[in-house]
């Protein structure tokens, strides 16, 4: 994989509803200006929405940074499912106007990834962790750590969009998936890390320390 940021400021994800809107509110000016202006508003709303900035990332091998943009709703203590066992956990959730761009924790190697179905409660509930589609990744970082970082779609969002699959070596910061329209991001991470985070903080994905990892003897 080419590690170079190889995305537009404005996310490709989002150009089919730019160029829709874009061509609505076109034509809509044509006739009416008065009658434009909600479609250029929409518009406006999309091109924010799917922008997406460069990103560098901390450095240190055992700095975990922020999976996505949003607002630190979940930090404690809790049991990972998807690797069968006790963690930390950490939770960001990204409302409309957050990037929705989602970036590589640490550095590694995916190695396992599942998809699970599911419904499409509010994203800022913790129940959403459980009962929403979602799209676990599990981790292995250059000194062994196990993390495991999960992409969950939120009340609006219906389109879980990832772009590594197993075995693929990642780079911290680098851009792996998007979700669109409002959604979560959990980090399990190992129950001795140090949490750089507390509850209420707003975070930047790719940027912000979350974590420090242990030392692996």
């Amino acid at each position: 994989m080419n590690h170079k940021y190889q995305h537009p400021i404005i996310a490709r994800e989002g150009w089919p509803f730019l160029l829709l809107a874009g061509v609505l509110a076109g034509l809509s000016t044509v006739y009416s200006v008065y009658l434009a202006i909600p479609l250029w508003l929409i518009f406006i709303f999309i091109l924010q929405f799917f922008r997406d900035p460069a990103r560098v990332a901390p450095e240190g091998d055992r700095l975990a940074c922020a999976p996505a943009d949003g607002r630190v709703v979940f930090v404690d203590e809790a049991f990972d499912p998807y690797a069968n066992r006790e963690c930390l956990k950490i939770s960001i959730f990204m409302n409309v106007f957050n990037v929705h761009s989602n970036r590589m924790p640490i550095a590694g190697v995916v190695n396992a990834k599942h998809y699970f179905p599911g419904k499409f409660f509010n994203a800022d509930l913790d129940k959403a962790s459980e009962s929403n589609e979602r799209n676990a990744l599990l981790l292995v970082s250059k000194q062994g750590h196990q993390v495991t970082c999960v992409q969950i779609a939120g009340l609006i969002a219906r389109r879980i969009l990832c772009y590594v699959n197993e075995g693929a070596e990642v780079i911290k910061g680098e851009r792996f998936g998007f979700i669109r329209f409002g959604s979560r991001v959990d980090l399990y991470l190992p129950k001795s890390t140090k949490v750089m985070v507390s509850l209420g903080d707003k975070v930047v994905g790719g940027e912000t320390v979350v974590a420090e990892l242990p030392v692996r003897e």
